[in-house]
C-alpha cells in the first residue's frame, strides 16, 4: 500500500467516526450544524472502534508522517475535524499530536478549546463574526470560513446577558446551548458597573503564573463536582475596560474606550515580547471530549513557561479606541476597517497599543481588535496578538451594552 492510499483511507475512516460523532452530538439536542463547538465531540465507543483498528499500532515514524499531513493538509473548518479526531484515537497519537499542533500565535489556525484562550496569530488577524439574538439577550462568536458572512462559521464561543440590580454580566462559554454559570463549559465572564461605564473581563481560572482571584468568589462548584482546592476557579480579572464619560450628549462625536489588560505585559507588543499562553484547562470539566484533555503543544511548551509572568509585576498593556477622522463630505466619524464593516454604528471601534506603553508609531497605528455591524444583528471582530479570541469576544460585548452615561 502506497503512503497516499495509507493517508487516504485514514482520513476517510476519520472521516466517517466524525460523521458519526455529529450525528451523536443531533440526537442529544443540538439545534445546527453551526452550533458545534470547537471539539468535535466523539463519543467513547465511535474513539473506541478506531482506538482498535490497524491505525492504533502503526509505526511511530509512520505515524508522525502521517499525522503531520494530516494537520498540514486539513488546515481550514470543517475539514480540521480530523485533527481533532487523530488526538482521540490513544495516547501514542494524542502525544505525536502534542509535537505536531501549534498555538494559533505560531499557526494562525484554532484547533482545540484552549486556542480561544491563547494569543492570536502575529502577522495577520483572525476573522470571526459574532451574531446577536436580541430576544433571548444571547451572542454567539464563530469563525469565519468564507468572505460571505451569511454563510455559517465554525463556532466558538456563546455569551448570555443577565441583568442584576447594579450592574450586568455576560456569562461565556464553549457550549452554544449551555451558558450558565454553574455549566461544565463555562470559562469567564463580563460584569459591568450600574452606569454601563466600566467592565471588568473575568477569567474562570488563572491567566498566568501568580494570578490573584477575586474576592467576590474564591471557587465554585462546575457541575456535580468541586474544582480542586489547589487551583480554584473563580473571578480571575483579566482585563478592564472604560467607556469616557460624554456629558455633551452622543451628537458631539464617538465613544472613546480604554482598556487595560491585567494578563498581558506591555512589552509583550515589542520586538522578541511574548504574552502568557494558558496552556491546558486545569479541570476536566469539558466533558463533551473526555478522550483528549486540552493539552498544550510541546512545541509551544518553552515559549508559553518563559512567557507566564509571575503575578505579571511588569507594566499591563493598555489598548485604546483608535481615533475617527471626520469625513467632510460625509459629514459623520470614520474609520478604514479595510471592508470588514458596512454600517455606520457608535458601536464599532479598532483597538491600538496606547502611547502609554512607550510604544512606536508603528505598533499604535497595529490594530489590535476591530469590532462593526455588518446587519442588524451581525458584527464582524478580527483579531490578532497579544489578545486571546476570549478576550476579544469579551471586549466587544461591552459595546453591546446600553451606557447611559455616554450617549
Amino acid at each position: 500500500m502506497s503512503f497516499r492510499s495509507i493517508i487516504q483511507d485514514l482520513r476517510d475512516e476519520l472521516g466517517s467516526i466524525s460523521r458519526k460523532g455529529f450525528e451523536l452530538k443531533m440526537g442529544h439536542g443540538l439545534r445546527s450544524r453551526s452550533h458545534r463547538v470547537v471539539h468535535d465531540a466523539l463519543g467513547p465507543p465511535l474513539v473506541g472502534a478506531l482506538r482498535q483498528s490497524c491505525w492504533a499500532n502503526m509505526p511511530p515514524e509512520l505515524l508522525r508522517d502521517v499525522l503531520v499531513r494530516i494537520e498540514e493538509g486539513e488546515g481550514s473548518w470543517p475539514v480540521r475535524k480530523d485533527v481533532v479526531a487523530c488526538a482521540g484515537v490513544c495516547r501514542s497519537w494524542r502525544d505525536t499530536m502534542k509535537e505536531i499542533v501549534m498555538t494559533p500565535e505560531l499557526s494562525g489556525k484554532l484547533t482545540y478549546p484552549i486556542s480561544l484562550k491563547q494569543p492570536g496569530p502575529r502577522d495577520f488577524p483572525l476573522q470571526c463574526f459574532i451574531r446577536r439574538n436580541q430576544s433571548t439577550q444571547t451572542y454567539h462568536l464563530y469563525l469565519g470560513l468564507t468572505q460571505a458572512l451569511a454563510a455559517d462559521g465554525k463556532f466558538l464561543l456563546a455569551a448570555r446577558k443577565c441583568r442584576r440590580p447594579t450592574c450586568t454580566e455576560y456569562l461565556i462559554s464553549l457550549d452554544a446551548d449551555d451558558k450558565s454559570r454553574g455549566g461544565g463549559t463555562y470559562i469567564g465572564k463580563l460584569r459591568s458597573n450600574f452606569l454601563g461605564t466600566k467592565f471588568t473581563v473575568y477569567d474562570a481560572q488563572p491567566p498566568h503564573a501568580g494570578a490573584t482571584v477575586s474576592r467576590s468568589q474564591l471557587t465554585r462548584i462546575i457541575g456535580p463536582k468541586q474544582v480542586s482546592p489547589r487551583v480554584p476557579a473563580g473571578n480571575y480579572p483579566a482585563a478592564h475596560i472604560a467607556y469616557e464619560l460624554n456629558v455633551l450628549g452622543s451628537s458631539r462625536g464617538p465613544r472613546r474606550m480604554h482598556c487595560v489588560m491585567d494578563s498581558i505585559p506591555a512589552s509583550a507588543i515589542e520586538p522578541g515580547g511574548m504574552a502568557p499562553t494558558q496552556t491546558e484547562f486545569l479541570h476536566n470539566s469539558l466533558d463533551s471530549f473526555p478522550s483528549v484533555p486540552f493539552f498544550r503543544s510541546k512545541s509551544y511548551r518553552t515559549e508559553s513557561l518563559s512567557g507566564s509572568i509571575s503575578g505579571l509585576k511588569e507594566e499591563k498593556l493598555v489598548l485604546k479606541n483608535k481615533a475617527p477622522r471626520w469625513h467632510e463630505q460625509l459629514q459623520c466619524w470614520c474609520l478604514n476597517f479595510r471592508g470588514r464593516v458596512t454600517v455606520a454604528s457608535v458601536k464599532n471601534f479598532q483597538l491600538v497599543a496606547s502611547e502609554e506603553n512607550g510604544s512606536s508609531n508603528q505598533e499604535e497605528e497595529k490594530v489590535i481588535l476591530q469590532f462593526g455591524k455588518v446587519g442588524k444583528d451581525l458584527f464582524t471582530m478580527d483579531y490578532c496578538y497579544p489578545i486571546s479570541a476570549f478576550q476579544a469576544f469579551a471586549i466587544c460585548l461591552s459595546s453591546f451594552d446600553t451606557k447611559i452615561a455616554c450617549e
